[in-house]
């Protein structure tokens, strides 16, 4: 099994102090009092902008990430990460129209670039993802703002804190991701 690794840093640059981390993170001031830049090594994770993962969430492969806040339009540094376990078979995730899996349902085992063109939903408000790991957008085209989620049932998304969001678009979190 692969492990993943990420450095995080203070400042932009990969400059001042850093953090190393090969799991997830639930509260990064607890090891540095900002995060500027980061370096993922290997592996995939999503970083989050507020403590417990939560707030917004974006999703960084093996690269380097000197100025993130500038690139991902952030006015808030990382605050937790979680690491994406890697994947290998096949992919599965039940999208429904309404909560607690009511209203129409479509079954999913691809990418998406978008879920009204392809399925004819206008809302995607619950979802049970059986196989793999999936990410979710709120425009097509895999664009906007982003979500993980990994196996397991999503019964309610506003109750989750993505308040009115509508979600898209989906794609696959492959192991060539990695």
């Amino acid at each position: 099994m692969t492990m993943g690794k990420i450095i995080f840093y203070e400042e932009r640059n990969f400059q001042g102090r850093s953090y190393e981390c090969m799991s997830d993170c639930a509260d990064m001031h607890s090891y540095m009092s900002r995060c500027h830049s980061c370096r993922v090594e290997s592996g995939c994770f999503m970083v989050y902008d507020r403590p417990n993962y939560m707030g917004n969430q974006y999703f960084m492969r093996r690269g380097e990430y000197a100025d993130y806040m500038n690139m991902f339009g952030w006015n808030n540094c990382i605050r937790s990460s979680r690491m994406i376990p890697m994947h290998r078979g096949s992919y599965r995730m039940r999208i429904y129209e309404r909560e607690n899996f009511g209203g129409h349902m479509h079954e999913c085992m691809d990418d998406c670039d978008c879920i009204m063109d392809r399925y004819h939903m206008s809302h995607c408000m619950s979802c049970h993802v059986m196989d793999g790991h999936w990410l979710m957008y709120e425009h097509p085209h895999y664009r906007g703002r982003m979500w993980y989620f990994g196996p397991g049932e999503y019964r309610n998304f506003s109750s989750m804190g993505y308040g009115n969001m509508r979600f898209m678009s989906m794609r696959r979190i492959m192991d060539s991701f990695y």
